[in-house]
């Protein structure tokens, strides 16, 4: 009986979500966790056959490292922010699209699901230039050089929309290109938020290893279950947001802002939480409204 009610409680939102774009980042412990990775996937294939249309984006940083090790490459962090020279460049695009994304794809072929792996590089879906990194050194502000770090100058997502036009879930890859060739290492929930951005998408979810936005990062507690876009604005400004969840932040407040309705921060590790988050009232992570 329980579970009749629960399909009750979900049909609205199935029936508000039809047809729907929702892009999903997949991050954290799904990342690392096979077995998490493929629980997340049979969920994603769901709201596909419930009649919603996912974009998935992916990155794969621990394993980024973990192939660099093997390889006699030491990894470097500036501010959290991977240092990217040509080798680790080549290893970042032998473990994003040679490994990670066709994992993805293969678990998603294997539970019934259509899906398509690119990277950013594909049909220029995004277009990337070398992101600029100031740091204040005493009384003076310096660049640092960050190597083949990019950012998102611009989205083609109409190699995105041909796909979910012809029921493919489309699997991305955060490694883009210039217009001139030059290959770019690209953070990806800037990559989710960005590509949400361009499909006007409904929802934006971001799965990662935290229950949400917290009040206090230290206490996994203090939840803050919906949150407006002007008071999570005022979180980075003041500092309470920290390290991680900064950059998934910034993503959803320029999603919000071009034209994306509802952005959801969510812990990926909780089973079954994309479905507990969109088909249940009371949620179970961070919901950003505008």
């Amino acid at each position: 009986m329980k579970n009749v009610e629960l399909l009750i409680e979900a049909l609205p939102y199935i029936k508000d979500f039809h047809g729907a774009t929702m892009v999903i980042k997949i991050g954290g412990h799904a990342m690392v966790n096979d077995s998490v990775l493929e629980e997340t996937i049979k969920d994603i294939i769901l709201l596909y056959f419930v009649g919603i249309r996912p974009v998935v984006i992916h990155g794969g940083g621990p394993e980024i490292s973990e192939k660099m090790e093997k390889l006699g490459l030491k990894p470097k962090f500036i501010e959290g922010l991977r240092v990217t020279d040509r080798d680790t460049m080549e290893v970042v695009e032998m473990v994003l699209d040679g490994k990670v994304n066709s994992k993805i794809v293969t678990m998603f072929i294997r539970n019934g699901g259509k899906a398509v792996g690119l990277s950013g590089k594909d049909g220029l879906l995004v277009v990337a230039k070398k992101k600029e990194m100031r740091m204040r050194k005493g009384e003076n502000e310096v660049i640092i050089d960050l190597g083949f770090v990019g950012e998102t100058e611009y989205v083609n997502p109409e190699i995105i929309r041909i796909l979910l036009d012809n029921g493919f879930i489309p699997v991305i890859s955060p490694v883009a290109t210039d217009l001139a060739g030059n290959t770019y290492n690209l953070n990806a929930d800037v990559v989710a938020g960005d590509i949400a951005a361009s499909l006007k998408a409904k929802k934006l979810i971001m799965l990662t290893d935290v229950p949400g936005i917290l009040k206090n990062p230290e206490d996994r507690s203090s939840l803050i279950s919906r949150v407006r876009l002007e008071d999570l604005e005022r979180m980075i400004s003041t500092g309470i947001l920290k390290a991680g969840m900064i950059p998934k932040c910034e993503a959803v407040i320029k999603a919000l802002k071009n034209g994306v309705e509802r952005a959801h921060i969510i812990d990926g590790s909780k089973p079954h939480s994309i479905l507990i988050e969109l088909f249940t009232k009371e949620g179970i992570g961070t919901m950003v409204e505008p």
